[in-house]
């Protein structure tokens, strides 16, 4: 009977609906097309789940092909010292990952999502044409000849403005890509949620798949043909992606941007501390909320228990009648509620920075160790050290969809829950295997010395095969396909639905400072054992102790593992208030549990 009413609800307001729904930017959330709706559901499917992973597999193709061998252009072509070149690395990838904030706020706050990825592959587009020219222009070349040990000053100015012109793009492309591109599904549809679940599933994929082919196919280009032709290919694939995704403009769902989202936040804890005197209602529905056809979003917060002084904000005062109008003094539950959500992903996002740091491993010194061991598979190959990197892409790859098609039908059926397992399950996976990649890692290690010190005059061939690294490099492919894909869905679901984009910047940024974290623990590793003249940390792996340091990881990685649990145990999901009987997969009261 409840699904009938519905149904006939549904049917009467169908027709109204679809006339205010509107092909425009400027409209919200709640005014797009459903794909299930649209007559044209075919386009709008090969826009959305095709030409938005295609910008993005463009995008990290570049960021792949140019950071992997950025640092070999430094020494080499602009004959940096190693020192310069890796401090040079290091800065353009934290500003690529720190600016991602800003674009996730402002693209929040007032240009909207579909306008900053558009602004910023424009400004990615400027810096990697200045990147080509200063290739091919004879005036803009690293050298006037083929023998000149010192670039000149305008490659060398136009080289880094093309790299922070790239950054600059990237900061406001990243974060705002993925959550425009899951935007294109109906939460207040069964099947197109579930559909959203899976989009991370394959957005990681396509990621992990770009990143393999730019380690390879692109650094191939820039070492055996030119950086310039490397480059001019890299830009002409953007370019073509930005057209087609501009193209796809009349298929996408839109939401409205609502201002800065911190002003809402500031304006809760202000109300809140106003009144911090009086007492908390007991019954929470006496807390002040608006009517449900005045919200434009059309989704509404439940109230929690949870940070109960915050609810002082939404206690209407008798003495003052015009406070509806006065944010900073009266806010609705749903305000408070989505501060309370902001506050809550804090202890997740500190405990979730060991995922960076892990990562960063497999690009530093898992690739120093590969280079110190035999890397001959036979007498006419020999594996390039930094191309074991790309193990851990393979890993991602082929976990991914197994995972996707098989695991989860199964865990659904098993559990009743829509996505498997939860959020913060599929997180604990991940961190675990981190745990486990770094006792493998130290335990290889460990035998590597061992062989290594047996060996001392002799050659290669006869140390430790590289194919010994393969285990903990597919252990951290397929922690990622766990913990990446895991983060990236809490930071988007997980927040405010107007402040997404600022939600996957923090998923970005926690990548970002987890490098800086690895280089941080580095440099106090090697000051403290170094005191007793025997860095774990020296200037060569083999008079190093990387397996001590793997082990110091793998302690760290454990207590991280049982912090995140207890934040895991005590974290409330976000939950969401609708109207009865109108939405599929709600209980009777319309309240939907975002898991």
């Amino acid at each position: 009977m409840k699904q009938e009413m519905g149904k006939n609800k549904r049917g009467e307001s169908e027709e109204n609906e679809e006339e205010k729904w509107v092909h425009d930017a400027s409209v919200d959330y709640k005014g797009k097309i459903p794909l299930r709706a649209s007559t044209g559901v075919w386009k709008a499917s090969l826009f959305v789940l095709g030409e938005m992973p295609a910008i993005e597999f463009s995008e990290r193709i570049c960021q792949s092909g140019i950071s992997s061998n950025l640092i070999t252009y430094l020494t080499k072509v602009m004959h940096e010292d190693l020192k310069t070149a890796t401090k040079n690395v290091n800065n353009w990838k934290g500003a690529t990952t720190l600016i991602t904030i800003i674009g996730g706020v402002v693209a929040d706050a007032y240009t909207g999502r579909f306008h900053m990825v558009l602004f910023s592959s424009i400004v990615y587009i400027k810096g990697l044409s200045l990147l080509t020219m200063s290739q091919f222009i004879p005036s803009l070349k690293p050298c006037n000849n083929e023998m000149c040990q010192q670039p000149t000053k305008v490659h060398e100015v136009v080289f880094y403005l093309a790299l922070y012109c790239i950054a600059l793009g990237s900061g406001g492309f990243k974060p705002c890509l993925e959550s425009f591109g899951a935007d294109q599904f109906d939460d207040d549809h069964l099947e197109e949620r579930k559909k959203k679940m899976s989009f991370f599933n394959w957005w990681t994929f396509t990621l992990f798949f770009a990143m393999l082919l730019g380690a390879t196919v692109i650094v191939y280009v820039q070492d055996f043909v030119s950086w310039g032709v490397a480059c001019l290919i890299l830009t002409i694939f953007m370019a073509l992606n930005i057209v087609a995704f501009y193209l796809g403009k009349p298929f996408y769902r839109y939401r409205r941007p609502e201002g800065n989202p911190f002003m809402s936040i500031l304006q809760v804890l202000i109300a809140a501390i106003r009144k911090r005197n009086l007492p908390c209602p007991s019954n929470p529905a006496l807390l002040y909320e608006v009517p449900m056809s005045e919200n434009s979003q059309g989704r509404f917060m439940r109230h929690t228990s949870r940070l109960r002084f915050l609810d002082k904000a939404a206690i209407v005062e008798e003495k003052y009648t015009e406070q509806k109008d006065n944010p900073w003094r009266l806010a609705t539950v749903t305000r408070v509620e989505e501060t309370k959500l902001i506050l809550n992903v804090v202890p997740i996002w500190l405990t979730s920075l060991i995922v960076g740091v892990c990562i960063a491993q497999g690009l530093t010194l898992f690739v120093n160790q590969a280079a110190a061991m035999n890397l001959n598979i036979s007498n006419n190959f020999r594996i390039p050290p930094a191309s074991m990197a790309s193990v851990p892409a393979l890993g991602t790859i082929i976990t991914v969809p197994i995972y996707d098609k098989t695991v989860v039908p199964i865990l659904r059926k098993i559990s009743g829950n829509e996505r498997g397992i939860s959020i913060l399950k599929r997180i604990g996976i991940g961190l675990t295997f981190s745990v486990i990649l770094m006792v493998v890692a130290a335990l290889v290690e460990t035998q590597r010395l061992r062989m290594a010190a047996l060996t001392v005059g002799k050659t290669r061939h006869e140390t430790m095969s590289v194919l010994w690294l393969i285990p903990q490099y597919l252990i951290l492919g397929i922690g990622e396909s766990f913990s990446l894909v895991g983060l990236q869905e809490f930071f988007y679901d997980q927040v405010p639905d107007s402040m997404r984009s600022l939600g996957m910047a923090l998923y970005l940024s926690m990548l970002g400072l987890g490098f800086f974290l690895s280089s941080f623990l580095i440099i106090i590793v090697d000051k403290v054992t170094g005191k007793n003249g025997k860095s774990w940390i020296a200037s060569d792996v083999n008079s190093s102790h990387l397996d001590k340091f793997y082990w110091m990881l793998s302690v760290i990685n454990a207590l991280n593992l049982c912090l995140f649990l207890l934040m895991a145990k005590r974290y409330t999901y976000k939950t969401l208030l609708r109207k009865a009987n109108e939405i599929d997969g709600c209980d009777s009261d319309g309240v939907e549990k975002m898991e």
